[in-house]
């Protein structure tokens, strides 16, 4: 026993060492920029943590703040990570059309290592064949005129599910969380579309479905601030390994389980099918040898995991809303997809509240290449996170930027200097 005792002791004093030595080589250890690079301006930075300090829960509005009080384009560290923080329209223009390629890349997050099938999902995928031939099938495939014109009955339906749930709960004088109920409505006609299955049935598949997300996104936060550990970011990964490990093999085991039913469902209808998801779609690229590009199961399923995890925000409707529906559709059916080109009012509305509420306050991207933004270098690898919900408040380009005024849209308005 005190043999065991003595190689415990050592063992804890040895990695102590080996820890303090990262820390204090971490800490002291001289900038990897070189130091006549013109970086844009930089609030004060604490040791070690950088900027971490700064911020806080709601990312966006603590990024308005940041711009607000230090400037439209700002160089921090997050960790050992540098971040360039984007809250102007013209440094926008310049990294999205001047450099488009050079900032082509999205961010290395924790997905890269193997979370959630890596980085062969569409939204994590670095910039490359892959990446376009995914963006370019779910263009002409899932949004295409067709298939969206296949798909009307699916989302009518789905509507109508929506509304009797909301009419059946109020009649019984139960609350309802119409966000919730929302995004159900979002994820079940997206999933539809997708793999011809409703994602929130109450069975064993659409639970477990529905907490692999919730288990996946909660992971994922805890690795992108192990990530800003620098030397010591694999100890947040020892300490989530089990996680890691589980989480994807369950999500493979369903995804498996529904391409395998579609496989069979092909095989057993000959000829044309009319009702394809995308699924299926997916298989026959995956199947044909003479493909534009070769697709994996893996990436197949990483496709299909985050369409799943599409959320949606809708806006309040007002009396002139209701009004301008009953005069276009009518008040003895529901609106349709045809119906939009001619309800000017609910573009407006809609158009108004993307703007005040983006459904993504901030835009990721990575710097592929050093370059200049504004006068300013821009080293190699360094995030960007464009800051949408500042830029769509900005003063500059809007008149009373915080108020709510879809009038002004409906009369085509455009921002100031446009």
């Amino acid at each position: 026993m005190a043999i065991i005792r003595d190689i415990q002791f050592y063992f804890i004093v040895v990695f102590l060492w080996l820890l303090s030595r990262l820390l204090l080589q971490h800490l002291f250890k001289k900038p990897t920029t070189k130091p006549n690079l013109h970086l844009p301006p930089s609030p004060p930075a604490l040791p070690f943590i950088g900027h971490v300090h700064l911020l806080s829960p709601v990312v966006s509005k603590c990024f308005h703040y940041l711009s607000s009080k230090h400037g439209p384009l700002l160089y921090l560290r997050l960790g050992s990570r540098p971040l360039l923080l984007v809250s102007s329209a013209s440094y926008a223009a310049e990294i999205f059309k001047t450099n488009d390629l050079a900032f082509s890349a999205k961010p290395k997050t924790p997905f890269d290592d193997g979370l959630l099938f890596g980085n062969a999902g569409f939204i994590t995928a670095p910039y490359g064949d892959y990446w376009r031939f995914m963006k370019k099938l779910c263009v002409t495939e899932l949004l295409g005129a067709s298939q969206l014109e296949r798909s009307r009955g699916v989302r009518r339906e789905e509507l109508r599910r929506f509304l009797h749930n909301l009419v059946e709960k109020a009649s019984k004088n139960e609350s309802v969380d119409v966000g919730q109920e929302l995004m159900k409505l979002t994820n079940n006609t997206i999933c539809r579309m997708v793999m011809s299955t409703r994602c929130s049935e109450e069975d064993d598949e659409a639970q477990t479905c529905r907490e692999l997300l919730e288990e996946s996104v909660a992971l994922a936060g805890k690795l992108v601030i192990a990530t800003m550990l620098g030397p010591l970011k694999r100890l947040g990964y020892w300490v989530n390994r089990k996680q890691i490990e589980d989480v994807p093999r369950r999500f493979n085991e369903l995804l498996e389980k529904i391409l395998k039913e579609h496989e069979e469902r092909a095989k057993r209808e000959s000829g044309e099918r009319k009702d394809k998801d995308l699924m299926d779609i997916l298989l026959t690229v995956y199947q044909d040898e003479n493909a534009e590009f070769r697709i994996s199961r893996s990436q197949m399923k990483a496709f299909f995991l985050w369409l799943m995890a599409e959320l949606i925000n809708h806006p309040n409707i007002f009396k002139k809303l209701r009004e301008e529906i009953e005069s276009v559709v009518g008040a003895n059916r529901l609106v349709h997809d045809s119906d939009i080109p001619n309800l000017h009012y609910l573009q407006a509305v809609v158009k108004e509240t993307l703007r005040l509420y983006p459904l993504l306050p901030a835009i990721p991207r990575e710097c592929r290449e050093d370059c200049k933004i504004g006068g300013f270098d821009i080293p190699k690898e360094t995030a960007v996170m464009i800051n949408a919900y500042s830029i769509m408040r900005d003063p500059e380009l809007w008149d009373n930027p915080n108020e709510f005024y879809p009038e002004i849209l409906a009369r085509t308005r455009k921002p100031k200097g446009n």
